[in-house]
């Protein structure tokens, strides 16, 4: 549960008080009213543990649970784009040596060629 028992304590006593409080600028017996107040406290007691309950309810987060799909998910997209920089990395390295031969090829030739001359 969200908090402890002591919570539960302090709402008690301040449901006491305020009825006590309320109830004493009234006329009625001191029975009366430390009777009531004690009513009252042991009902915000008990109340106090739903309120509790609400709040962990409403903070509570399942990080394990929550984000299990959203990694299982990740994780694939990870491995489908590692295969396809595995697959586009060969082939570029094909490509790669195959222009730099073409490159190499080009190159001499035109240092085999004799250059014009130029007047």
């Amino acid at each position: 549960m969200f908090g402890s028992i002591f919570y539960n304590c302090w709402g008690a006593l301040i449901a006491f008080s305020m009825y006590f409080f309320v109830t004493l600028s009234q006329s009625y017996m001191p029975t009366h009213i430390l009777i009531g107040s004690s009513i009252c406290a042991v009902i915000a007691f008990v109340a106090m543990y739903i309120v509790r309950y609400v709040l962990f309810y409403i903070f509570y987060t399942p990080e394990d649970k929550m984000f299990d799909e959203f990694k299982k998910e990740n994780d694939e997209k990870n491995e489908q784009r590692a295969s396809e920089n595995n697959t586009n990395s060969h082939t570029t390295v094909q490509y790669n040596d195959e222009s730099s031969e073409e490159i190499a090829k080009v190159v001499r030739t035109m240092m085999n060629q004799e250059e014009p001359v130029r007047n």
